[in-house]
């Protein structure tokens, strides 16, 4: 048991598991406030999507074009930084640079709050949502094809 517990300790002292939990961690936090800016949104135009919340306040169940965008960039982030964390940690496995593999957490992580802020928060006109999508996407892409290509050998 305490050779299990030490090895713990060990394995969290390595520099590129340290790298990953904190950048998951700042992703996850940026996930998570997705849902609080939901629900800013909703509040602030009264358009809830359910009848037993907008009842309460003598509203009608309504959609909102700026809680939509909120909704929407919540999605894709659901949908594109889960495949991340398991990407990255794959990626890991295969002993890459240190530096490298903090160019890439860090730039996808960037990518992925340059997205948000773009789509959901300043609303700025394409290509710079794309653009900040595309940057986490292909990241994801050189992540998947680097061990694909490390575990083939």
């Amino acid at each position: 048991m305490a050779q299990a517990v030490t090895d713990e300790m060990n394995s969290i002292q390595n520099p590129l598991l340290r790298l990953y939990f904190f950048y998951v961690a700042i992703l996850s936090l940026k996930m998570l406030l997705m849902s609080v800016l939901t629900g800013l949104q909703r509040f602030k135009n009264n358009a809830f999507a359910n009848p037993e919340d907008a009842e309460p306040r003598k509203l009608k169940v309504k959609t909102n074009e700026d809680v939509e965008r909120v909704r929407r960039a919540h999605l894709n982030d659901l949908e594109n930084i889960t495949v991340f964390f398991i990407v990255s940690y794959v990626y890991l496995m295969t002993n890459p640079s240190i530096t490298l593999a903090t160019t890439l957490f860090r730039v996808y992580t960037i990518a992925r709050i340059a997205h948000t802020l773009v789509y959901a928060v300043v609303v700025i006109p394409q290509p710079a949502r794309a653009l900040s999508w595309a940057v986490g996407y292909f990241i994801t892409i050189f992540m998947a094809v680097k061990s694909i290509m490390h575990f083939l050998a």
